[in-house]
């Protein structure tokens, strides 16, 4: 049974701008200009913005002439075949999981921050900290990943609406921001503006790079778009220019409020309202940072769900994850499971442990990508697309070499868990795949021909 087509143009580009924005403008921008970049942090966030925009052109060509779920593993697969698609797909599984866990446990500490600005009663210190942080469980961090899940269960049109209303409310509270922390700059603050040198500026890069994971989740919504072809791409380019645009805002107005040394803190956009006296902002920065974050959730578990859905549909998941319930048209089964796999770390493990992984898994399938693209040019000649990626095969080399760069700045305890990952993917592909032979029929592998 086929995902239902229910996404216009406006609720793509909201999908890409929901997964997009949020915790690089909330947590990421104080840790990468108090510990690496400085006032240069701005150029993290255009750099960042623009190798994430190289990958985004590779993805639109794929959503325009392949207009089918599954994002960076449907599109290897069909340059490469299975081995190195269930790989692609096995990195994006780790990806949107760890991405996820990471996101709900930041969400939790602003909880707790609202909670104590406002004196409000809160959960005991123990059922709002992991075993790791000398607490029980981390609660909020697991039930608003349940919650999220429960609403991608009611239906994509219900849960896009749900993420529009947010996304419109998180991009209204930057703009208030941006108006009330104008008024308190300081050019000082702004000197040194390369306290590290381009090195910081590069190293500030990877740290705020998870932020710009979200706009693959407009490829994982082909299926179930009005117009695949045209929507998607113009989805995917527009979220992410928007998007950069906003975090290079952010950045310049909050290092030039405050000393980039002072946003060393869990919510460094809220503090620095309360540091030059607008205490009201607080609050009200923390209220929509707990939205903000909420909307990257939804995005997230949604491309992490059809990910599995396009992986099961080939036979390279276990079959049930394919099923899709009858009157809402959402894979439920899919969806029980990650309530399972993502809430359970969520309370029970550290911020720092989980998120080193994120961008290496990121950056490994954008270099799959690239390379299916120039493979795919040559042997599917004859897709059609209303979109093409320029200067190819400069463009997709160039994209391969910078997502290198960043991925030898990556620590090394993380290259080692990456790996890792993809040795137990191996183990899970011979005993699922080659063992108990769990393929697909042939007319179950897509939900539609491709166009």
């Amino acid at each position: 049974m086929q995902l239902k087509r229910s996404l216009g143009r406006l609720d793509l580009t909201l999908l890409g701008i929901g997964g997009v924005i949020g915790v690089g403008v909330f947590v990421l921008t104080g840790i990468a200009a108090s510990r690496h970049a400085g006032p240069s942090v701005t150029l993290s966030f255009l750099l960042g913005g623009v190798i994430a925009t190289l990958a985004a052109l590779i993805y639109a060509e794929f959503a325009s002439r392949v207009p089918v779920t599954g994002s960076a593993y449907a599109y290897v697969s069909m340059a490469f075949g299975e081995i190195p698609a269930f790989l692609t797909g096995w990195s994006l599984i780790l990806t949107y999981a760890v991405g996820a866990v990471t996101v709900s446990i930041g969400w939790a500490g602003y909880v707790k921050s609202l909670f104590t600005g406002l004196h409000i009663p809160y959960l005991p210190e123990n059922l709002t900290r992991n075993p790791f942080d000398g607490g029980t469980v981390n609660l909020p961090a697991g039930l608003v990943l349940i919650l999220i899940l429960a609403v991608l269960m009611i239906g994509t049109r219900g849960s896009s609406s749900f993420n529009n209303l947010m996304v419109c409310v998180k991009i209204g509270i930057i703009a208030l921001f941006l108006v009330l922390g104008g008024h308190h700059i300081h050019p000082a603050y702004w000197h040194p503006f390369f306290p590290h040198g381009p090195m910081g500026v590069l190293t500030g890069t990877m740290t705020i790079f998870f932020a710009y994971v979200g706009f693959d989740a407009v490829t994982t919504a082909s299926e179930e778009a009005h117009n695949p072809q045209k929507d998607v791409p113009f989805g995917i380019i527009t979220a992410l220019g928007l998007s950069t645009i906003l975090y290079m805002a952010v950045a310049f107005v909050l290092t030039g409020m405050v000393p980039s040394a002072s946003l060393d803190n869990p919510a460094p956009v809220a503090n620095a309202l309360l540091a030059v006296g607008v205490r009201f902002g607080q609050t009200l920065v923390t209220t929509g940072a707990l939205v903000g974050l909420t909307s990257v959730l939804l995005v997230l578990l949604f491309a992490q769900s059809r990910i599995l859905v396009m992986m099961a549909r080939d036979g390279l998941m276990p079959r049930f994850m394919y099923r899709v319930h009858a009157q809402r048209r959402t894979p439920i089964p899919v969806l029980a499971l990650l309530m399972v796999c993502v809430s359970v770390p969520a309370m029970l493990f550290p911020i720092n442990t989980l998120a080193q992984l994120t961008s290496g898994g990121t950056l490994l399938s954008f270099i799959m990508v690239s390379l299916a693209l120039l493979r795919f040019r040559r042997t599917h000649p004859e897709a059609n697309g209303h979109f093409r990626v320029p200067f190819v095969p400069f463009l997709p080399l160039l994209s391969i070499a910078l997502d290198l760069l960043l991925i030898g700045s990556v620590p090394r305890s993380t290259l080692i868990l990456l790996l890792g990952w993809l040795m137990a993917g191996g183990v899970f592909y011979l005993g699922n795949v080659v063992l108990c032979s769990r393929h697909a029929p042939e007319s179950e592998i897509h939900g539609e021909p491709f166009s």
